[in-house]
């Protein structure tokens, strides 16, 4: 196989001799031409037939967005489809007066991206882009925008004060963009590089409980006079400590109860990062479902709305829970998390990266993610017990704390 990534831009910046090629690997070199101008070029071979793609001119088009674009046009062979012939098609549209707007162009990214995305975050891309994006730039053509224009949309944003959103809208426009010049829709890229030009926004922390507050909210939690299956949803969350949607879409096939090791699986197209999560289930988390089960378990869903049973609790009946236990603009559902990490790490009982598997933090590492799941799920079991029995020990008063450590 030969070697990739051979250039740097350095060697690409000192190239000046006329009609050498440095070769990147793959089938991508640059090519300099008698006026020292400097081209990407792939070579590639389709249908037995030896061809030659014009990627780009550098350093317009910089060794990195080379590599993507590479990879891409990699993509589309291993398809089968022609890059070269799919960049001519698209050429022959704009020419015969085909509108290829940015809104166009941002419709058959949505579409393509689908597969991936999960349902709420199609529905919250396609609507951010609707909001602060499409108004400005969607009838106009995509070969049409420069920097300057993208750039005068992301300033609007940040006059508002949505710096946050001005990011991610640039980080969407950049995405809809380099899939235009796949299309062979546009050359370059005038959203990549603008991120410096931007106000950083600030992190905003969900706000969460302190681990001393705890003891009295999981007291007030008992007092809990609203629905029964709210009631134990918070407290199959607080000992499970997964994300609220993962939790309000729980189906019962996803449960293993009978086994020795309970096991709870979350399929990947549930879970943020797209991969399948394991909860070990304590013994404390296995009860709490058989007491769902008397009120839930002829139906799919194990968290159902209490209106519709075909349709899952509603993402705000926990909020609104914790706000009539007292917790307005003090905690969340997501806060669960936040307080389960510190203690279990504070404990020093636990290997830090078997809190992290557990929290569903991928590891970026594929290797190390593969190794870490198999290494660590018998001392996740152990530690999820732990917690739970922790959760439980702070529901009891001081003195019946004392009395059973004396007994033990």
């Amino acid at each position: 196989m030969k070697s990739t990534n051979n250039l740097t831009e350095l060697a690409c910046r000192k190239a000046s001799t006329p009609g050498k090629k440095l070769s990147d690997g793959q089938g991508m070199y640059l090519l300099v031409h008698k006026n020292r101008s400097k081209y990407w070029r792939l070579d590639y071979r389709l249908d037995g037939k030896r061809k030659t793609l014009a990627i780009g001119v550098w350093p317009e088009v910089s060794l990195t967005r080379a590599r993507e674009l590479r990879e891409e046009a990699r993509d589309q062979i291993q398809r089968g489809i022609d890059p070269l012939k799919h960049k001519r098609d698209q050429q022959r549209k704009r020419a015969a007066g085909e509108e290829r707007t940015f809104s166009v162009l941002c419709q058959e990214w949505m579409q393509r991206q689908k597969p991936r995305w999960t349902e709420k975050h199609a529905f919250d891309v396609r609507r951010a882009l609707e909001n602060h994006v499409l108004p400005d730039l969607g009838d106009l053509p995509i070969a049409d925008i420069d920097r300057q224009v993208v750039l005068s949309v992301l300033r609007v944003m940040e006059g508002q004060g949505k710096h946050e959103a001005a990011h991610r809208a640039r980080q969407r426009m950049e995405a809809v963009f380099n899939f235009a010049i796949i299309t062979g829709d546009c050359e370059t890229n005038p959203a990549a590089g603008l991120t410096k030009a931007l106000t950083p926004p600030l992190k905003k922390k969900m706000p969460a409980l302190k681990p001393e507050e705890l003891p009295e909210f999981l007291l007030r939690l008992e007092d809990y006079q609203g629905h029964r299956l709210t009631y134990l949803g918070m407290r199959f969350v607080i000992y499970t400590f997964v994300r609220t949607r993962e939790l309000r879409e729980a189906e019962w096939k996803e449960f293993e109860l009978k086994s020795a090791n309970p096991v709870w699986t979350i399929p990947a197209e549930r879970m943020k990062m797209r991969r399948e999560h394991l909860v070990p289930l304590s013994k404390q988390a296995v009860q709490i479902l058989q007491q769902v089960a008397e009120i839930s378990g002829g139906e799919r869903l194990v968290f159902p709305s209490q209106n519709n049973p075909n349709r899952p609790m509603s993402e705000n009946t926990l909020l609104y829970a914790l706000y009539r236990l007292g917790y307005h603009s003090r905690a969340t559902t997501h806060g669960f998390r936040s307080v389960a990490s510190t203690i279990l790490n504070e404990s020093e009982k636990w290997h830090p990266d078997a809190v992290e598997r557990q929290l569903a933090h991928v590891e970026s590492n594929k290797v190390r993610a593969a190794y870490d799941r198999a290494e660590h799920l018998p001392e996740r079991r152990r530690m999820m017990q732990w917690w739970a029995e922790h959760i439980d020990s702070l529901k009891q008063p001081a003195d019946v704390i004392e009395l059973e450590q004396h007994r033990a």
